[in-house]
């Protein structure tokens, strides 16, 4: 009986490989570094960032990189860049004191246009929409840290107390892949952990701020939202869990279809804890994290895992042909559908 249930779950998993035909490929390995920062510009530009000051530029579709970290930030720890050109990328670190720096010439140079060393001051990650952009830090006095660019990241104001992020005792964000915040549209979508996983939904236009509950497991320093991703302002996902226990899948992922007010249980979750997840088309999702990485191909109602390799982040390409994965263990992979 044990070998007849394991020779057809091995044919179903073969099933749903070739009913997909997606295969993940390695491009390189940077093994003294861990990579959670990750972005691309167009079809053929991936930047990645992350410990030791690591950050890596590719031209040609992860072929080759190019090794451009600040070489004076080698102790630092950056969690999320943001690219806009081959050349031209942003990039935040975690922990304080807290620096963001830009470059415009592919990470020959490097200018810091931000440092706070607040000792309480931890950034979890950033993104842009066109020159406008945020990025979020863990509560200092009960607020969520954040910043506001216009520029694509040259100068930075702190906009904190004037969007009455309040966080909940225990309640923080997560730098685990720079995705918990999204700045999409007319909203700017923010994710929470800790002991509350909530969205946070400020509308530009109205200038009104929401704060949702979300059945996302919390309630310990290790669970919540790690990463949020919306098609417009009404269809998102959340995903997290537990990175204590990454094998654990119960409420590790939901969906919305009206803008945050009612999150919905997908009939198949995610294979364990994620700490990123991407739209890549309207229905075609993909999560990842340190216990694998999953598919879905009807809008997030079903998700196939298909590698147990540990990834934390994942980027596309403009037009989402191709899928890029980077971890902790340095390794850096594409996702192509064949």
């Amino acid at each position: 009986m044990k070998l007849s249930l394991s020779f057809f779950t091995g044919i179903l998993c073969l099933l749903s490989l070739a009913t997909f035909g997606q295969s993940i490929s390695p491009l390189t390995k940077h093994p003294e570094s861990g990579f959670r920062g990750l972005d691309t510009h167009g079809e053929r530009v991936v930047w990645v960032s992350g410990t030791r000051g690591t950050v890596g530029r590719s031209t040609d579709q992860g072929k080759t990189w190019e090794w451009v970290g600040p070489k004076e930030y080698s102790d630092t720890d950056f969690r999320d860049i943001a690219v806009f050109s081959k050349n031209e990328a942003v990039i935040v670190s975690a922990g304080s004191p807290a620096v963001i720096l830009r470059t415009v010439d592919g990470g020959k140079s490097w200018e810091q246009v931000y440092h706070n060393d607040d000792p309480e001051i931890f950034l979890n990650g950033m993104d842009f929409q066109g020159n406008r952009g945020f990025a979020i830090g863990d509560p200092i006095d009960g607020f969520f840290q954040l910043l506001q660019t216009t520029d694509r990241g040259k100068t930075w104001t702190d906009v904190s107390g004037s969007l009455l992020l309040f966080a909940e005792p225990g309640e923080v964000g997560f730098a685990a892949s720079g995705s918990g915040l999204q700045l999409q549209g007319d909203n700017l979508w923010i994710g929470s952990g800790g002991s509350f996983a909530a969205v946070f939904r400020r509308n530009e236009k109205k200038m009104l701020m929401y704060k949702m509950l979300t059945p996302i497991i919390s309630g310990a320093a290790s669970q919540g939202i790690f990463s949020l991703s919306f098609w417009n302002d009404q269809i998102g996902v959340v995903v997290g869990g537990d990175y204590m226990n990454d094998q654990h899948n119960e409420h590790n992922v939901y969906l919305t279809y009206d803008g945050g007010d009612n999150w919905i249980k997908p009939i198949q979750p995610v294979g364990g804890y994620r700490s990123a997840v991407k739209y890549i088309t309207k229905q075609r999702l993909v999560a990842t994290g340190t216990s694998g990485t999953d598919i879905s191909e009807d809008g997030g109602q079903h998700w196939n895992t298909i590698s147990t390799d540990s990834f934390n982040v994942v980027g596309k390409s403009k037009s989402g042909k191709r899928v890029y994965l980077a971890g902790s263990n340095g390794q850096i992979s594409v996702l192509l559908w064949r």
